[in-house]
């Protein structure tokens, strides 16, 4: 740890002192409000909030020898933006549910289609092996990175990028398979 680095205050507030949570406002109020303005500038202040929450939840797993305390914040206010703005383009439009209310299912070949493809790429993911399966998911669902994933579960960086390259592949390959078996179905 850096000698001039100010002291850690998450494993204080992950011990109940509540000086510790006006403290690590302070210290850390204009990283999270940068972050936030420049990620999710229409709901900034909410957007803020819900990021301290987070701090506050995981003080508890912040470890000094793995990370700065200002990069352990900077990672969970980076995940909490994305998972915003996933949840923002996820969100329906009235657009998008005026059409659903006029189409039926038969009439939507491609909606069919995808739940397909997803059911079957579910069932690939379930197939992998564990180690496989976390990283995949935290790297696809989770939006972090190889070396986030590699500090997170603790397992080598080049192991995390191997399970990840064939985790992927293994996917891809029960795809194929079964848009084969689709098609020479299909063919007879």
């Amino acid at each position: 740890m850096d000698k001039d680095a100010p002291e850690p205050l998450l494993p204080r507030i992950a011990k109940g002192d509540p000086d510790a949570v006006q403290e690590t406002l302070q210290r850390y109020k204009s990283l999270v409000w940068w972050l936030a303005s420049r990620h999710a500038s229409a709901d900034a202040e909410d957007a803020v909030q819900e990021i301290f929450i987070d701090i506050w939840k995981s003080a508890d797993r912040f470890d000094p020898s793995k990370a700065s305390e200002s990069t352990f914040v900077g990672m969970i206010a980076r995940r909490r933006l994305i998972d915003r703005h996933r949840k923002v383009e996820r969100r329906p439009t009235m657009e998008t549910l005026e059409m659903d209310d006029r189409l039926e299912a038969h009439e939507r070949p491609e909606a069919i289609e995808a739940t397909a493809e997803v059911a079957l790429a579910g069932k690939a993911l379930r197939e992998l092996s564990e180690a496989e399966r976390k990283v995949l998911k935290l790297s696809v669902y989770q939006g972090m990175s190889h070396s986030e994933i590699a500090d997170f579960t603790q397992i080598p960086l080049g192991t995390v990028k191997t399970h990840i390259r064939r985790g992927l592949a293994r996917v891809r390959q029960r795809l194929e398979a079964a848009d084969r078996r689709a098609l020479e179905g299909g063919a007879s």
